[in-house]
């Protein structure tokens, strides 16, 4: 069997290496190092990221690389965009480089090129998109679609629905968009109040058209959809499907001609860029989302083909592992200067923690090593006021990203906000926080400033809380495609490393079993095979009586 990274040279290395590198500090290595700023600062394609103020020098760097290296992160990594199966528990390929392929390039999985039936699809989808956003689809009593209500779970929600979020701006403000995915009918319930079903318009993305939170909801829109007109023909009017079941997707009532496919080298959490994305491609249009393709293939072509030592996303897997192994590190804060990116940091969270929350090596070993950690974030400025004093003055160390723009969204604000002095205060706030979590203040300034001896420990800062800064000029669609793939490819990368499969996600199939089970039980008067707490649980929930 192969090595274990932690067993290798490198890894020893990097060890003795961080052991170093804790008895300093960045005001020490900023003193020492004048163009510590520029030497650390990366750019791809109109994306700066500035390493600076992590707790890192170009050593740690190069025995970072050197560790990727080792532990076969290029091989991997070219065996992806090969199309080979790397996704080994599932014996699948890892593809979705090909969903934001350019028209007329080859990628090849099994032999057949891919490449063409993605842009078919996409044709597909572009022509749908057109003729509900022109009024041309419509509705069962011949009106005009104007909601859009997109019904899925996991990736197939996370994504488009942070993308609709951050590309709201780009969005055809006269179409209502609204996202469903969890089970609790309170999420259907709130999503249809106030819509007119003649105008309504529902995308069920289930790869298997089985899912059964996504079935469940989809359901319910149905049965309130047919409630209002009273007409099972309504819903081949009404709906349309993200799948690979055309038969189910026919029993459920909808047209196979309106269901839109995608694979199974398509990972449910690397998704909302093929169909899945649909309802964005409706709210944003066509151009705009080939926009967001383009700006994904930037990035592709750029950890494709950049060395180790220069390669963006590369580089943030190494310094996020950094923290993570030799560091100790067990969450990592995401923290977006955008309202738009309200919900950048809970779509990371799928991205990475069940990429990379693994606890056994592609050769089902014990990795031997913590992989994977928490990842959470707020927008800024909203986080400062709550978390922030945790990660300033708190015990354990938590990296965190800092991702900012220059100007704010450029679109005309309809009720006389000044975007650019609001933006000028919120951009302040970003970099004050980079420099207070970098450089900290120490007890003596703190009592210069006139504050009592016994008050000074409160306002000291320690500081070397490491951060690192994502600056763009803007956030459009092809800087959101940019910034998505740049942390797909981190994630790659750290997997890569830690020599785990990132492409499978086990562990969300054994509650999924249980589910299934306890909830035909819970509406009968059977006997219970559980544990004794989940039984009085479920017996609590049949009589309706917490006694």
């Amino acid at each position: 069997m192969p090595e274990q990274v932690q067993d290798r040279p490198e890894w020893a290395a990097l060890v003795e290496h961080q052991q170093q590198m804790s008895r300093q500090g960045l005001r020490q290595l900023f003193a020492e190092d004048p163009d510590r700023a520029s030497a650390l600062t990366l750019q791809h394609d109109g994306v700066l990221v500035d390493l600076s103020k992590n707790l890192v020098t170009t050593r740690t760097i190069e025995l970072l690389v050197a560790l990727a290296e080792a532990a076969g992160v290029l091989g991997r990594r070219d065996a992806m965009f090969a199309g080979e199966h790397i996704n080994t528990t599932e014996d699948r390929a890892v593809l979705h480089v090909a969903l934001r392929a350019a028209r007329g390039t080859t990628i090849t999985v099994d032999g057949a090129d891919v490449v063409e039936p993605v842009h078919e699809v996409l044709d597909r989808m572009r022509a749908f998109s057109d003729r509900v956003r022109s009024g041309d689809w419509t509705g069962h009593t011949g009106r005009r679609i104007r909601n859009v209500v997109n019904i899925g779970i996991g990736g197939s929600d996370l994504g488009p629905a942070m993308a609709y979020e951050a590309l709201r701006a780009f969005s055809d403000r006269e179409l209502h968009v609204a996202f469903v995915s969890n089970v609790d009918g309170a999420d259907l319930d709130e999503a249809l109040r106030g819509l007119d079903p003649a105008e309504t318009l529902f995308i069920v993305c289930s790869k298997t058209f089985a899912t059964v939170e996504t079935l469940t909801n989809a359901r319910g829109a149905r049965d309130w959809l047919q409630a209002a007109f009273g007409d099972d023909s309504a819903t081949a009017k009404h709906f349309v499907a993200v799948s690979t079941n055309a038969e189910k997707v026919r029993e459920f009532g909808i047209d196979a001609d309106n269901m839109f496919g995608f694979w199974d080298w398509v990972g449910g959490r690397y998704s909302f860029d093929s169909a899945v994305g649909l309802s964005l491609m409706v709210a944003i249009g066509p151009d705009r989302f080939g926009d967001l393709l383009a700006g994904f293939r930037s990035v592709d072509e750029h950890f494709r083909d950049a060395p180790l030592a220069e390669n963006v996303p590369a580089l943030m897997g190494l310094i996020e592992l950094w923290y993570r192994s030799f560091w100790g590190a067990q969450s990592q804060a995401v923290l977006p200067y955008s309202q738009y990116l309200a919900r950048f940091p809970a779509y990371l969270q799928q991205l990475e923690m069940e990429s990379n929350g693994k606890r056994v090596d592609r050769e089902g070993r014990p990795v031997g090593t913590d992989t994977g950690q928490v990842v959470w974030g707020e927008p800024g400025t909203n986080g400062q006021h709550a978390f922030y004093q945790l990660i300033h003055q708190g015990t354990s160390m938590i990296p965190c990203d800092f991702l900012g723009f220059l100007e704010p969204v450029d679109e005309p604000p309809t009720t006389g906000v000044d975007l650019l002095q609001h933006h000028a205060l919120l951009m302040a706030n970003l970099f004050a926080q980079t420099e207070a979590l970098a450089f900290g203040k120490t007890e003596s300034e703190v009592r210069e400033g006139g504050v009592a001896a016994d008050l000074a420990p409160h306002r000291t800062f320690p500081g070397d809380r490491p951060t690192t800064t994502i600056l763009a000029k803007a956030l459009t669609p092809y800087v959101l495609g940019q910034l998505v793939a740049l942390y797909e490819h981190k994630v790659f990368t750290m997997g890569a490393v830690w020599g785990i499969n990132s492409f499978d996600q086990w562990g969300v199939e054994l509650g999924k079993v249980l589910a299934t089970r306890i909830s035909t039980e819970l509406g009968t008067d059977g006997e219970l095979d559980h544990d004794s707490a989940t039984n009085a649980m479920i017996q609590r929930f049949r009589s309706g009586s917490l006694d």
